[in-house]
């Protein structure tokens, strides 16, 4: 089992952090713990990240002690959750103006556009947790080949759809937003939409299936 440590985070918040590595079997157990923290009737809110969970207590001044000490308890107790099984098929258009820096990818991997391309869109990703923008979901389980780093610059403006490689992960941006990934492709999809019944298209858990379509590159 990893080691965990837990901490206050300002003046509202309790955060429990692990150890790398960055597992999704660790993810799973994530998702377990915030499922139960939700039953909490003094939690805010209760916010899952890659490697920790941060915990929003309503009073943190007299519950903050009791919740880094329940949270460490429950993180040592805690299963996997095995989330129902959803698979979103995810469309993109690849590479020109959809994905501007598809040449810079393969140049840094030492593949062709189209390889890159083939190789993004042969494996099923894993939602691992959504964050930074409403919706936008950390993809799990990117080939080593396509790990790329970020612009040292990020761009002012990424539009909205647009599918990325920051590092080691793969995501996708559902809002415009400033923004630095590397941009290979986009899709038509809406991830987020505020007057939808269910706002968030993607839930931790889910997994996704890129699908090139024929006016990319491909």
């Amino acid at each position: 089992m990893q080691r965990a440590r837990c901490y206050l985070l300002g003046e509202t918040a309790v955060v429990l952090e692990l150890e790398p590595p960055v597992t999704l079997a660790s993810q799973k157990r994530i998702w377990r713990l915030v499922q139960r923290a939700m039953t909490i009737p003094d939690v805010v809110d209760v916010i899952p990240g890659m490697n920790n969970v941060t915990v929003v207590l309503r009073d943190p001044q007299g519950n903050a002690l009791d919740s880094i000490e329940r949270l460490q308890r429950w993180w040592e107790e805690s299963e996997a959750l095995e989330p129902d099984p959803r698979l979103i098929e995810i469309p993109v258009i690849y590479g020109k103006e959809d994905g501007p820096d598809l040449p810079h990818v393969a140049s840094h991997c030492g593949l062709s556009e189209k390889q890159v391309v083939e190789l993004h869109a042969s494996v099923d990703y894993q939602v691992w947790f959504l964050g930074f923008q409403p919706g936008f979901p950390y993809l799990g389980s990117l080939p080593a080949q396509l790990a790329t780093p970020r612009h040292a610059e990020p761009r002012l403006s990424v539009p909205a759809g647009s599918v990325g490689i920051g590092g080691e992960q793969t995501g996708i941006y559902p809002l415009p937003t400033p923004g630095g990934w590397q941009l290979i492709g986009r899709t038509p999809l809406a991830l987020f939409d505020p007057h939808s019944a269910e706002p968030v298209l993607l839930r931790p858990g889910d997994t996704v299936r890129f699908v090139p379509q024929k006016e990319g590159i491909c």
